[in-house]
């Protein structure tokens, strides 16, 4: 059995700087600092929801949602909230969180809604045996009501791409338009990252549409799960993305 070949980064800072230093790629970055208390103080001056998120990591764990409300912060962990009277008390709660591990802060995107719920999108990208970066896969990853992620290990549900979209209210026209920029924003993604580190097969994509319908990057993942896919009723969208994987060693 062919062994696994895809080269993985763990640290989603690293990746984010990576993105940074694209011309077009940046527009799309959420603003991201290193957690400590002056970028705390920075990012929660400028925008009224951050979201604080392990360095490494997966499938949307241990991620806090911080909002700014009318006397403090309020931080939601799953479904729980608490509130927060200061800033020093905020930081206290968090440092404390993070057990002296790595963190992130991000600018809070407004996610666009299908059906009531939150979604994201997800851009599968992979390389053929020629060489080339292809976008392979546009799937939406819909919340729960009550989480603050959207991934299918923390309760999301997976939604085909122009259906769902369609259902949402987007017309052909701009559906259409959406797909073409995040498959073109897969491709560059992966020949970007190429020039940073070489052995990548594979990355995922997870975008944010927002109430203006500008896409952000909010994360990419160098080991992006299929098995989810699996759970659409056409299995057509899986043994696609699987039919390339197998060609670096990927079984699910």
């Amino acid at each position: 059995m062919m062994r696994y070949k895809s080269t993985s980064i763990k640290s989603k800072w690293t990746k984010t700087k990576w993105l940074v230093q694209h011309a077009n790629l940046s527009k799309h970055v959420p603003s991201t600092m290193l957690f400590n208390k002056h970028n705390l103080k920075s990012m929660l001056s400028a925008y009224s929801t951050v979201y604080f998120k392990p360095t490494t990591g997966s499938g949307g764990a241990r991620i806090i949602r911080i909002k700014k409300i009318a006397h403090g912060y309020q931080t939601q962990y799953n479904a729980d909230k608490e509130n927060h009277p200061t800033l020093e008390r905020l930081y206290v709660h968090l440092n404390r969180f993070s057990n002296r591990r790595s963190y992130l802060l991000q600018k809070g995107i407004r996610l666009a809604r299908a059906n009531g719920k939150p979604f994201d999108i997800r851009v599968m990208v992979q390389k053929t045996n020629s060489g080339k970066w292809k976008s392979t896969a546009l799937f939406l990853k819909l919340g729960t009501g009550n989480k603050i992620v959207t991934n299918y290990n923390q309760g999301g549900k997976i939604g085909n791409f122009r259906s769902t979209l369609s259902g949402a209210g987007f017309d052909t026209a701009s559906i259409h338009h959406i797909e073409a920029e995040l498959k073109r924003m897969g491709i560059s993604t992966g020949k970007h990252f190429d020039r940073y580190q070489k052995g990548f097969k594979e990355l995922g994509l997870d975008v944010a549409l927002d109430s203006r319908r500008k896409l952000w990057i909010l994360e990419v993942n160098t080991r992006p799960q299929i098995y989810p896919i699996k759970t659409l009723k056409d299995r057509t969208l899986y043994q696609h993305v699987l039919s390339y994987a197998k060609q670096y060693g990927r079984r699910n």
